[in-house]
């Protein structure tokens, strides 16, 4: 049943109520009793300050519901804007709401579909299979005619909540009226641009509570997919699909995260674990448009029939897929963000400090207010402390040292104004659950070595366009370098005719002076233009690579230390 008009005005009002109270908290320990020097009053009881700010959200977005449960989900992912106190607070928030009664919900499906329920299915479970904050899924028996037309008899029918179109329009007209007060709040507008994130976030929900989007967002995946049999989608009943109820195909089977199941199957969970980020990063790095909610209860592992004739006690190993469903939340990475990520894997193979703070504002993180100095230096330091170390010495270095290099620059990077794009932050966010599914599935997982091709294979496909500007670069330094030594004996032979008016004694010390800093200058962008070649050229063909960086040590050399003429 939907809400009454004065609900949904208690409702807005309740958002507002809490939003004023704890931002003229913030205000008063965050900015009024520093300004007047008491700063040190207000320091000692911050985390527990933020986390008790984050519990109350917590409990305030389990009572309403609705699209508060997604802006918890959507804040605990917010590393770039809010304090780690809040952001892992709210990691555990889920879709904790009731069931709504099975009366209301098939009143709510008989409206959009326009006729009973009994006459669009031959028989629909009252218990729900599963309740959200948006919708809720059950399970049905389509009706023969559907069924032959469709190609699968059983269907699970997800029907959103009554009235929930209202509650998402309250509950964004309520964050819209948030995010104007956040950006007259200096500290906050300084760091973030609050009323854009409101309008990401709205976007992202609008298309969540659109069962046609999510239709068609499963169909372009199961394309991405149609000739690699690791990977399985349900098939969409379009007939029995409008943008409030979703009929698909029940593909029910062994959660990923179920151990038990997948052991007593026969299937090893660490091969489950390996399969599962392979396919999570080919969505990301090679297709571009990439599962964004990929939790457990999205996944199952599906063990493939048996063969025809195949014996039922063949002990050999069972062939199994995976099962993706759930497709309303879903990234896309663009042209310029895949560039961008290769600059910053370039730039991290590379230890490049600068080029690594360049890459990440060509991707759009850092907004053009930000001082990067700082940043650099950080970026400087961490690739000082860890930067000679290969993928897998990495993963043998102690936790308590990348834990001390966070605490010491933890602050620095929440005080610069990052504010990461949406399909950047939902890349974030699932390769963070793909972590976590991971390692349930295999303690020793890591995820370096599934992510490490990926990012060879970025900087690969980068080589071609980066080889050419290189050798560009050289040839231009080259020609350059040939073409200066002529120049400055033309100045001489200049002054030598009388063609140039010499009015300073030392004007021949000073153009000789002059011609070594040129010929330095140029020693040292050959050297550049040399290693960053041979670098790029080193695993394509090794002896030309290591040559080309053996050379550049000579106008390294002759750039880093003076003739003695020269000192002379």
């Amino acid at each position: 049943m939907s809400l009454s008009s004065k609900a949904l005005r208690n409702r807005y009002r309740r958002i507002l109520r809490f939003a004023a109270l704890h931002l003229i908290q913030v205000w008063w320990f965050e900015l009024f009793l520093p300004r007047i020097g008491l700063a040190r009053l207000a320091a000692p009881g911050r985390s527990r300050r933020m986390r008790r700010l984050a519990q109350r959200f917590h409990v305030l977005a389990v009572d309403l519901g609705g699209l508060m449960i997604k802006v918890g989900q959507f804040l605990s992912s917010r590393l770039d804007v809010l304090p780690p106190e809040i952001t892992k607070e709210l990691e555990g928030l889920q879709d904790e709401v009731s069931r709504v009664d099975f009366s209301a919900i098939q009143m709510a499906a008989e409206q959009e579909l326009g006729a009973p329920l009994s006459h669009v299915y031959s028989t629909v479970d009252s218990t729900p299979l599963a309740a959200a904050s948006l919708g809720q899924a059950h399970r049905a028996v389509p009706t023969p005619e559907d069924a032959e037309m469709a190609g699968f008899g059983a269907a699970v029918v997800k029907i959103q909540r009554p009235g929930i179109g209202d509650i998402v329009d309250v509950d964004l007209a309520a964050l819209r009226r948030v995010g104007r007060w956040l950006s007259h709040i200096r500290l906050v507008s300084n760091r973030v641009d609050a009323p854009a994130l409101v309008e990401e976030f709205a976007v992202t929900s609008m298309e969540e509570i659109d069962y046609l989007n999510e239709a068609s967002n499963a169909e372009r995946f199961a394309a991405n997919f149609a000739e690699d049999s690791r990977v399985a989608v349900p098939e969409v009943m379009w007939e029995r699909t409008t943008r409030r109820v979703l009929t698909l195909e029940d593909v029910s089977a062994i959660k990923i995260n179920d151990v038990g199941r997948l052991r007593a199957a026969g299937i090893d969970p660490s091969e489950v674990a390996l399969e599962f980020a392979n396919v999570m990063f080919d969505q990301i790095f090679t297709h571009g448009f990439f599962h964004a909610d990929p939790h457990p209860g999205n996944i199952f592992v599906t063990p493939d029939p048996p063969v025809d004739g195949a014996s039922a006690g063949n002990e050999g190993p069972t062939g199994w897929h995976l099962t993706f469903i759930d497709f309303g939340m879903m990234g896309e990475i663009s042209d310029t963000l895949r560039d961008g990520l290769r600059r910053v894997f370039i730039a991290a193979a590379s230890r490049d400090g600068k080029g690594l703070v360049d890459g990440i504002q060509n991707v759009g993180v850092l907004l053009p207010s930000a001082d990067t100095a700082e940043l650099e230096r950080a970026m400087t330091q961490l690739f000082a402390r860890f930067g000679g170390m290969g993928f897998a010495e990495l993963k043998e270095v102690d936790p308590r040292e990348f834990r001390d290099f966070a605490n010491e620059f933890g602050e620095l990077v929440r005080s610069l104004p990052f504010q990461l794009p949406e399909n950047f932050l939902l890349m974030l966010r699932t390769v963070s659950l793909i972590s976590g599914v991971c390692s349930t599935l295999d303690s020793k997982f890591n995820l370096w070595d599934a992510i490490e091709p990926y990012a060879q294979q970025l900087i690969r496909d980068q080589r071609g366009p980066a080889v050419q500007d290189a050798a560009r670069q050289v040839a231009n330094t080259a020609a350059t370098a040939l073409r200066l030594p002529g120049r400055f004996s033309e100045i001489a032979d200049r002054i030598d005719d009388g063609r140039i008016a010499v009015r300073t004694p030392d004007l021949d010390r000073r153009v000789a002076a002059l011609e070594r800093v040129g010929r330095r200058v140029i020693s040292a962008v050959l050297f550049t233009g040399l290693v960053v070649t041979g670098t790029l050229l080193r695993d394509e063909s090794g002896l030309i690579g290591y040559g080309l960086m053996a050379v550049s040590l000579l106008p390294l050399l002759h750039a880093v230390f003076p003739s003695r003429r020269a000192r002379g």
